[in-house]
């Protein structure tokens, strides 16, 4: 009981540290973009820890599933449009009293064109932002349960391998489909607010980083609200028994398959949400977001803060992308100037080296189990030195 109070309050306590910090830092607008850039990548390590700790699905296709989200919502925000008449001119859909409305790719604008014969007074509009941000989430968890249900009944090799082409894949078809994508020029999208948005009298400006902040830190709470209940319910205990031992939960009634289909989709779900939101938030992405070693650099957050822990993975991963940031400033010694735009990730890297050499359940989860398990330990050890009652 007492550790459940420690851990309720150390979660209160980190997220009244997450809500309070921005006002403390509010005139310093790249602290602000940092925490928000930070809370991305906790996001995404927290989610690949449930996946590759919890349920042993050591995968590759984690960025993958960010750039499907973020992709998403950025093609529905170039093609789509919602009118009040037909245009005639484009693929349109009924959908109530308006028609959805595609946009071609390629050639003149058949919106523009269409306009000219729509009635007087037709409106033409543009999805909200938030349409999009769903699409994007739930596009995520259909190519996640397409791929889940292709390799997951493959080991962890295989896995990883298979996920490492279909990012590959998926990186060099947006890199080469120009006239929908942009290919390597990126793709922009609107900010999370394009009109502003104005709260308790106080109007932010499209460009300010405090909303954004807030979207992504709210979704990082309910995001690790719900790893959080999934990994203490029996899907979380299913999941356990599957790493451990594949064979002996299949004997013992557990639908091996089903489980981990299920932990890949939910996964998958959670980063392309953050990619979304964090495509709308910085307003231009490209398929350099695939690159390998943005989903290394992930994967050796989720390591260094602890594998098996979700709140482990995310400390890790906002402490590491603070001090990754706060690493760029170069400094000279004598007549050597050393640049730390690059010699930070060998840093990075001989950390990591390091934990997975001496510390492999990271270094912020054994903290943290020290400090909610200290109040059990003092208990038993109590109970033990008691003399025994007659």
């Amino acid at each position: 009981m007492k550790r459940r109070l420690v851990l309720w309050g150390g979660a209160a306590l980190g997220i009244l540290l997450l809500v309070v910090a921005p006002f403390t830092f509010l005139h310093q607008a790249y602290l602000v973009h940092i925490g928000i850039v930070a809370l991305f990548y906790a996001i995404l390590a927290s989610s690949w820890s449930l996946l590759a700790g919890y349920a042993g699905q050591f995968s590759f296709g984690h960025m993958a599933f960010m750039a499907i989200g973020a992709y998403t919502t950025g093609l529905i925000g170039k093609f789509v449009r919602l009118a009040s008449a037909p245009t005639g001119t484009c693929t349109e859909f009924p959908l109530g009293g308006w028609y959805l409305v595609l946009q071609n790719a390629t050639g003149p604008n058949c919106l523009e064109r269409g306009m000219a014969q729509m009635p007087p007074g037709s409106l033409i509009v543009q999805p909200p932002i938030l349409v999009g941000i769903l699409a994007g989430t739930l596009l995520g968890g259909i190519f996640g349960w397409l791929i889940g249900v292709l390799v997951l009944r493959l080991r962890r090799t295989y896995l990883a391998l298979f996920t490492i082409g279909f990012s590959e894949i998926l990186r060099v078809a947006i890199n080469a489909e120009i006239d929908i994508t942009d290919g390597p020029n990126g793709l922009e999208l609107d900010p999370l607010f394009p009109n502003g948005l104005t709260l308790f009298g106080r109007y932010f400006e499209p460009t300010d980083k405090l909303p954004p902040y807030f979207v992504m830190l709210g979704l990082f709470v309910v995001s690790m609200w719900l790893m959080s209940w999934l990994a203490s319910s029996r899907f979380g205990l299913f999941i356990r028994a599957i790493r451990e031992d594949q064979e002996a939960a299949a004997a013992l009634g557990v639908h091996v398959v089903r489980y981990k289909v299920l932990v890949f989709v939910v996964t998958s779900m959670i980063a392309a949400a953050a990619g979304a939101v964090q495509a709308h938030y910085i307003g231009v992405i490209t398929p350099n977001i695939l690159l390998i070693l943005q989903m290394s650099l992930v994967i050796s957050m989720a390591v260094i803060g602890g594998l098996e822990s979700l709140v482990g993975a995310a400390i890790g991963a906002i402490l590491l992308e603070f001090a990754l940031e706060f690493l760029r400033r170069s400094f000279t010694i004598g007549t050597l100037t050393v640049d730390m735009t690059t010699w930070r990730l060998v840093f990075f890297g001989i950390l990591l080296m390091l934990t997975l050499r001496f510390q492999r359940n990271g270094l912020i989860h054994p903290l943290l189990e020290r400090i909610t398990r200290a109040e059990a330990l003092r208990e038993t050890v109590a109970k033990r030195q008691a003399p025994a009652e007659v």
